[in-house]
């Protein structure tokens, strides 16, 4: 009785589910475009042989070891929370999640794992061509990971290749189609795009940063190029493949669709809202700033072409929170577009040799900076919350699929989680926040190799020598 005051168990367990896949999915849509980066600097360096690229490499790799193992110490935390409060969720698809998850920890996991090490604090202890290939088998291991989570996620939005037994659970039946299930390629695409111009408009805030108080730095300078071209050039390319996802996704999950476009009904030639509330009550949109039948072009390539609305399913099938799936998908989209806007200011003003002199342009990136983790947090709202009321789309609900729990147990590892996450990942950021505020110079230092990293209960080497010593 005197916890009747707390939210429901299965509303605590999604908030809770939420609150630590938002910390995660930060990480690695960081890493997974950095490690690609730091395989192209290192490349270029042993190209060119210019130290720019070499010092850029240790100054980023240090960021990147940071990073990456926030990402895995966050992502332990899933495997666990779908085991204690979506147990019921995995008993059911286990047999086809299971070892999709497998397969990224004996692929993914392994490799990293094996040439991480030999990335962070090789450099110096064994061949050049040996420690680039461990940074692009690092860099090539985050790709991986992306497939198979992805593929997973993919499955729950367009499941295929199964067949249900008669206890409900879901039997692998044809791992091809589980693997590359309908939207898994668009997905893949979409989100691996995603990373790429997140960590290219992170780089290019921190070498603005830079840029406005030292414009003569050369590595400044060189990593801020690096980053507009990328956005020059990837963020125009993600708009289309962003189109082409809508477009499946239309084919296969059209209540999210009319979600995130916030029509209510069935109708030809509709128009794009750009401003306007859904109501749910009510069952209507209050539009406030609306494009006329831009909606319809873009969902069907067609002026006059028929979308479909919210009316059209159950109630009982549509998502559950529209208004936050409608915003969240605007605030992806409105990323984007600026993204694509930065990169062509910054073609005009290189053309024109002002790329390095415009501070204005400079404080804009800076500003721009966390626009790409604040994009792949709508863009996920935008998928999992228009999926709902479904864990697995049209087959499994989500309120079917939480574990057995009390509300005051779920609400209190919950309260656990937010107080642990803020602290250490707290420190983490503010630590990586002191290795953004300096600028990169001649000779930059990456992580200590002069000794053996230490672990618990043994002395590394140098230590035992000096105690030697002093006997």
């Amino acid at each position: 009785m005197g916890w009747d005051f707390l939210p429901s168990a299965l509303d605590l367990a999604r908030f809770q589910f939420a609150f630590t896949i938002a910390f995660h999915f930060l990480f690695p849509a960081f890493t997974i475009g950095l490690a690609s980066f730091l395989a192209v600097l290192e490349g270029l360096w042993l190209w060119t042989k210019r130290d720019v690229y070499l010092d850029l490499f240790r100054y980023w790799l240090k960021v990147f070891a940071i990073a990456f193992a926030m990402g895995v110490v966050s992502g332990v935390v899933m495997s666990y929370q779908i085991g204690t409060n979506w147990s019921v969720f995995a008993d059911r698809t286990g047999n086809v999640l299971g070892p999709v998850m497998g397969y990224e920890v004996l692929t993914a996991f392994f490799l990293e794992a094996g040439f991480l090490g030999i990335m962070l604090f090789g450099l110096q202890r064994v061949g050049k061509g040996l420690h680039f290939t461990a940074t692009c088998l690092v860099a090539v291991g985050t790709l991986i990971s992306a497939f198979w989570i992805l593929s997973a996620n993919s499955w729950m939005q367009t499941p295929g290749g199964f067949s249900i037994d008669a206890d409900g659970r879901f039997m692998p039946e044809d791992w091809w189609a589980i693997v590359f299930n309908a939207s898994f390629p668009y997905r893949f695409v979409h989100t691996v795009t995603a990373a790429y111009l997140t960590t290219a408009f992170i780089v290019g805030a921190v070498g603005a940063w830079h840029l406005l108080y030292d414009r003569r730095n050369e590595r400044t300078r060189t990593m801020f190029s690096m980053a507009m071209w990328m956005a020059a050039i990837v963020a125009p390319i993600q708009i289309l493949i962003g189109d082409a996802h809508g477009l499946n996704t239309l084919e296969h999950q059209p209540q999210k669709v009319a979600a995130m476009e916030g029509h209510w009904e069935r109708q030809r030639g509709a128009p794009l809202i750009i401003l306007g509330h859904p109501d749910m009550e009510r069952e209507e949109t209050r539009v406030w700033l609306e494009i006329p039948k831009a909606s319809a072009l873009i969902l069907t390539h067609e002026l006059d072409g028929e979308t479909p609305g919210l009316k059209d399913f159950p109630a009982n099938e549509r998502p559950t929170n529209v208004p936050l799936v409608f915003w969240a998908f605007r605030v992806m989209v409105g990323l984007g577009s600026a993204m694509a806007a930065v990169g062509v200011v910054s073609l005009l003003l290189r053309w024109r040799g002002r790329l390095y002199d415009s501070r204005w342009f400079h404080r804009i990136a800076l500003l721009m900076g966390p626009s790409g983790l604040i994009a792949v947090t709508a863009g996920w709202i935008t998928t999992e919350a228009g999926r709902q009321p479904f864990t697995v789309y049209g087959l499994l609900r989500t309120a079917d699929s939480v574990a057995p729990l009390a509300a005051p147990a779920v609400g209190a590892s919950l309260l656990a989680f937010i107080v642990v996450y803020f602290i250490v990942f707290g420190a983490g950021i503010w630590f990586l926040f002191r290795l953004f505020g300096h600028a990169p110079y001649p000779a930059e230092s990456g992580p200590r190799q002069d000794e053996p990293i230490r672990t618990s209960g043994i002395t590394p080497a140098p230590g035992i020598r000096h105690a030697g010593h002093g006997d």
